[in-house]
């Protein structure tokens, strides 16, 4: 059982990255699926696809490299379980100055920092990417 499946899926990324490989694995849902959407809508992946693997959903993950070295240097979790951390639209900073993007929940669906200005609204911050 996973508590935090953002947090799972985000670790998973980052392990695969260390490790330098092509591809990586992690169960589907909803929530993860939309997370994947803005990563790979911002540039920071190849892409995925849902697979069927002994009867269980998972989503095959296209890590991107340039000159060998991965495209997301740095990913974290900002809201987790044990402390939820909200943010208006005022008040969304801009990661590293504008070079990183941060995923938010909101009430319109899961955007990008950027995305959410222009809509005017804020939400859940759940990761930071640079």
């Amino acid at each position: 059982m996973i508590n935090d499946p953002v947090g799972d899926l985000l670790t998973r990324i980052r392990n695969a990255q260390l490790r330098g490989l092509s591809k990586t694995h992690s169960p589907a849902s909803k929530l993860r699926g939309w997370v994947l959407d803005v990563l790979q809508s911002e540039g920071y992946i190849r892409g995925y696809s849902r697979v069927e693997e002994g009867g269980k959903a998972q989503f095959d993950i296209e890590l991107k490299y340039f000159d060998g070295t991965p495209v997301i240097q740095k990913i974290k979790r900002v809201s987790k379980p044990g402390r939820r951390v909200y943010s208006s639209v005022d008040e969304l900073v801009p990661v590293r100055n504008g070079l990183g993007i941060s995923i938010l929940s909101t009430p319109k669906g899961v955007m990008s920092d950027n995305a959410a200005r222009a809509a005017n609204v804020g939400g859940e911050v759940l990761a930071q990417v640079y």
